[in-house]
Parts: structure tokens; sequence; C-alpha cells
């Protein structure tokens, strides 16, 4: 009887702990949204800010899926592992082949680089899908927290300086 309340006690805390709510970020307008996603550079070498950013990317841990330089397009995307493995093993002892958690997360990143009057713009959006352990979608959303674009901007920033200065 004591094993029952402790294996009773432990499954509840995990069921608990996995449905916690997360308070939602507040709503932002597409003009907010579109000024952490944007930089201008002050160049019109828009294929060297397109190869910076490409650079940018491959640093954050991306893989480039396609580059357009005539349209200043890059896509690009990183792949993380999101199991929990507490999460994985309730799901399976609760759901057993029906069960479905998360496994992989995919980060998917596009930059448009374009000519700007006497500057170049760069514009990034990044969306998360994450898959469960079959493969199937899960989730997609917008990435909607400044932090990641701001880290980007920084790294091409970073890129073009070593570029201005001819170092790889």
């Amino acid at each position: 009887m004591r094993h029952t309340n402790f294996g009773a006690a432990v499954l509840a805390s995990l069921v608990l702990t996995g449905c916690m709510i997360q308070a939602k970020p507040p709503q932002q307008s597409q003009l907010q949204i579109r000024q952490y996603q944007t930089r201008a550079y002050e160049t019109t070498d828009h294929k060297k800010v397109l190869k910076a950013s490409m650079h940018a990317l491959q640093d954050g841990g991306f893989i480039i899926k396609q580059a357009n330089s005539d349209l200043g397009l890059l896509t690009a995307q990183k792949e993380t592992d999101v199991q929990n493995d507490g999460e994985a093993l309730l799901a399976t002892l609760l759901g057993g082949s029906q069960a479905r958690y998360q496994k992989n997360a995919i980060e998917e990143a596009s930059v448009n680089v374009s000519e700007f009057g006497k500057k170049t713009k760069v514009r990034i959006n990044i969306a998360l899908k994450v898959l469960d352990h079959h493969g199937g979608v899960a989730s997609v959303a917008p990435v909607q927290d400044a932090q990641p674009y701001q880290a980007f901007f920084a790294t091409l920033s970073k890129s073009l300086f070593l570029a201005d200065q001819k170092i790889n």
C-alpha cells in the first residue's frame, strides 16, 4: 500500500509538472515585430551582406537549405533534440502505442537582403516547428522573441566587419 501511494504521488507530480500553464507573451503589432526582424546596413553591396548573412546563420548552427543571390534570399534550418525523458516515459505509460511526445524542434529561418537606397536592408523571419517522436508536426509558430533576432544581427555585424577587413 505504501509503494502504491508513493507511485501515485510520483505520477501525479509528473502529470502536474507537464501540464503547468505558461504565461503567453503579450501580443505585438506587425510593426513591432518587423522592427526587431529588420536592420539596414551602410553599404550598397547586397551580395556581400547576403554572404555575411549566410556566415551568421552558419555560426548560429543553421544549415543553409537554399540561397538565391538574384532574389537576395536565404533559407536555413537548425534541428535540436527537445525530448524530455520524463514526459516520454509518462506519455508511454499512459498512452501506450498511441502516445505522443515532443522529440525534435526545427528552427526555420528565411533571410531577405535587398537594396534600400544607399543602404542594404536585411530582414530575417524565424519559425519554430516541433515534431513528435513519430515525425508528425506537434506545433508550428513564428518566433516572436526579439533575442534570437538580436543575436543574429550582432553576428551579422561581426561578419560584415570581418569581410570589410578581408578576414575569413
